[in-house]
């Protein structure tokens, strides 16, 4: 019973790992049993015609109920990530080489200020939350294809 209750612990305060690594191939951080859903591609990865999107959406739920978005090039690159759910996921994992630039964004802002929307050329960040609700998006503008802006991927 006491092993039961140490596991239960643990489960709910260590952060599990997300799906996608931003800047890496999708999928890369993952171990499958952690999520709930299997990822499903929102645009086919077929010979695509000139009108279709430049990029395939894979969606996934982790064991936390986090929503992941990762947009993937078709060179299998991930572009921007999203999330949105009750708690923030493992940025550690879903930012990849990219977390520390999320650090310094949250460090060069005053504390309660609203949400955090910070970047670069290499990297943009908006993130916003309260206790229950938790959003927010990465992207890699130099990786953005053309004629598609952040506000364009849900």
């Amino acid at each position: 019973m006491r092993f039961l209750k140490i596991a239960m612990l643990a489960a709910t305060v260590l952060p599990l790992a997300s799906h996608a690594t931003l800047g890496g191939a999708p999928g890369a951080a993952s171990a499958p049993t952690v999520l709930r859903a299997a990822a499903q591609s929102a645009v086919s990865t077929s010979p695509q015609p000139s009108n279709a999107a430049p990029y395939s959406l894979h969606q996934s739920i982790d064991a936390n109920g986090v929503t992941l978005r990762e947009y993937v090039l078709p060179d299998n690159v991930v572009f921007a990530v999203s999330w949105d759910g009750p708690i923030r996921p493992d940025m550690t994992a879903l930012l990849g080489s990219y977390f520390p630039n999320f650090v310094n964004a949250g460090q060069s802002r005053a504390r309660g200020t609203g949400p955090l929307i910070d970047g670069n050329d290499d990297f943009r960040v908006e993130s916003s939350g309260r206790l229950g609700r938790f959003s927010g998006m990465a992207w890699l503008p130099r990786l953005m294809p053309a004629g598609v802006r952040p506000g364009d991927l849900q």
